[in-house]
């Protein structure tokens, strides 16, 4: 009967340890299995900003981040999209622009940081040279109103025209105080520009665009915005988002020194890295 008893015990024994080894394997299988990923959307113009993006989704993959790139074709929507949070961020604009939209919509979008810095140039299939546009030459530029400002200080850099000395990046047509060769402009959305190139003599138009359309910045731009421009790219977020988690590592990612070797690697020169 002891022995008995005594097998009984050994075998209640075994049951325990079968399932405490049951159980602990189970702790070690949850304990191993990665975290949920957390999927962010963030709305970008094709090139080079969702390129740029599509860059770090594998380093966000290993920080338990699934980056989802949502593609626009124009400059109004992504805010309209950021602000209605069907996005989580955006990147296609500069802070100029940000903050002349949120003045005239009242919003509270905020930079996140800048990445790098497009440089707008005037473009043309006519003319080789800016010395042989013509009186009476037609001219395209953005008819959003901080990058046609933009596009009229470029083309005051240029010497063609002068404005109203408290002309800013808000400069519009009517602060022109100086053609000499009596151009006649026309405004059309930025995306529209790179089309539109073959009906006008020149067009002023932002670098994303005119890569998206073939041109090379550095090679087919008569006149180019100088590096030292303030018009940096930038990510733009909620007010309040500035300290998610997901956001500092989309940050990080985008401001690393892998991405500046991508950004100089692919765009050579014709995008410059802000950070």
């Amino acid at each position: 009967m002891k022995k008995w008893y005594s097998l009984a015990g050994v075998g209640v024994m075994a049951c325990a340890l079968v399932i405490a080894g049951c159980g602990s394997d189970k702790q070690s299988e949850k304990a191993a299995a990665p975290a949920p990923s957390v999927t962010i959307k963030v709305g970008a113009t094709p090139v080079p900003h969702a390129e740029i993006l599509n860059n770090v989704k594998d380093v966000l993959a290993k920080e338990g981040i699934k980056l989802e790139v949502v593609e626009f074709t124009d400059y109004v929507q992504p805010n309209l999209a950021l602000n209605d949070k069907e996005l989580d961020a955006n990147f296609y604009q500069h802070q100029p622009y940000l903050d002349n939209f949120n003045s005239e919509h009242n919003l509270k979008l905020v930079s996140a940081g800048a990445v790098h810095l497009e440089p707008m140039g005037v473009y043309s299939s006519k003319l080789k040279d800016l010395s042989g546009l013509p009186d009476g030459a037609k001219v395209a530029i953005p008819n959003d109103p901080t990058n046609g400002g933009r596009a009229l200080l470029l083309l005051k850099a240029a010497g063609l025209i002068d404005l109203q000395k408290n002309a800013g990046i808000t400069a519009t047509v009517a602060d022109i105080i100086a053609n000499p060769k009596g151009l006649v402009f026309s405004e059309l959305e930025a995306a529209q520009l790179p089309r539109a190139i073959n009906d006008v003599d020149i067009a002023v138009i932002n670098t994303n665009y005119a890569i998206d359309a073939g041109m090379n910045p550095t090679s087919d731009a008569l006149y180019l915005e100088s590096k030292d421009s303030p018009y940096a790219n930038i990510v733009v977020i909620r007010d309040g988002d500035q300290k998610r988690p997901e956001i500092e590592k989309l940050m990080k990612a985008l401001q690393s020194e892998s991405t500046k070797k991508f950004i100089s690697d692919k765009f050579k020169g014709a995008i410059i890295p802000a950070f």
